[in-house]
């Protein structure tokens, strides 16, 4: 059978056995594409669809599901949403199914997405239930950090003109905010109006605020699904920001989000033996 097959004779058998009682996967868009698509009955899983149109991560819609019995069809970096949210609590293990997928490599308007060339990944690193073939994915070095070095390479009065030019054309809409899977307060910084953090205004200061503390409260727990930056109305590089963090995380702790849902993340443990190169 075919892996989209697999994943119809997988879903139909956790809904007929009502070991679940949704789906989420993907279906086609009604522009041409694909959509998420929440399936509830047996009858509805020949809607299913995978395939290199399939862009979304899945592993947010699990926030509105708390305490509920899902399977949710999942690409590499989905899963590793999945095991953040598992490690973080947000979650329980016990009512999510992953049915894993082997990711060809995502396409808008017909080109690969920069963050799939990227990717070191194909298949899921946790499933309960495969619905392809194993598949490795080599990537090379350079391209994973493409961006990041030549940003590292600017003077300190170069990258502040250069965020400063892409932060001015924010529009504060929160669309990055709302579609990543990282992001789940019941408030946000931004709405908190005692104390007060950031304005609501559409204004320099404010927009460099909103992009930088949430680029930080991402640090350690980005997957690099780049939804946000997929999603950005006005195009601002956000994956540029977050991968130069997670290079941080990873050359200072050797720690990637999303592999391990057991392994403790970064800025939640103390190794005493640690040494950060500060000067202690």
């Amino acid at each position: 059978m075919s892996q989209i097959e697999n994943v119809h004779t997988k879903a139909r058998e956790l809904l007929e056995s009502q070991a679940v009682d949704c789906v989420i996967g993907f279906g086609k868009g009604t522009t041409g594409g694909s959509r998420p698509l929440f399936v509830y009955g047996p009858e509805g899983v020949e809607d299913l669809i995978f395939d290199e149109t399939c862009a979304h991560n899945l592993a947010k819609y699990l926030l509105n599901r708390k305490g509920k019995t899902t399977a949710v069809v999942l690409k590499a970096c989905d899963a590793r949403a999945v095991n953040l949210l598992l490690s973080e609590h947000q979650i329980e293990r016990d009512k999510v199914y992953m049915i894993g997928v082997v990711c060809p490599g995502i396409k808008e308007n017909g080109e690969p997405r920069d963050t799939c060339l990227r990717c070191g990944q194909r298949t899921p690193v946790s499933y309960d239930y495969l619905a392809g073939e194993p598949e490795e994915a080599t990537v090379d070095a350079e391209l994973q950090y493409k961006g990041v070095a030549e940003m590292e390479a600017m003077s300190m009065a170069e990258r502040k003109a250069f965020w400063e030019a892409q932060f001015d054309r924010c529009i504060r809409c929160y669309a990055c905010r709302q579609v990543c899977p990282g992001c789940y307060c019941d408030e946000c910084f931004v709405e908190r109006l005692d104390p007060l953090w950031v304005g609501i205004r559409i204004a320099p200061s404010e927009n460099e605020m909103w992009n930088a503390m949430r680029a930080f409260h991402l640090t350690g727990r980005c997957i690099g699904c780049d939804q946000c930056e997929r999603v950005c109305p006005v195009g601002i590089p956000l994956s540029l920001l977050n991968r130069k963090l997670e290079k941080e995380v990873y050359e200072t702790f050797g720690y990637e989000a999303g592999m391990d849902p057991e392994a403790a993340p970064p800025f939640a443990t103390y190794k005493k033996e640690e040494s950060l190169g500060f000067g202690e």
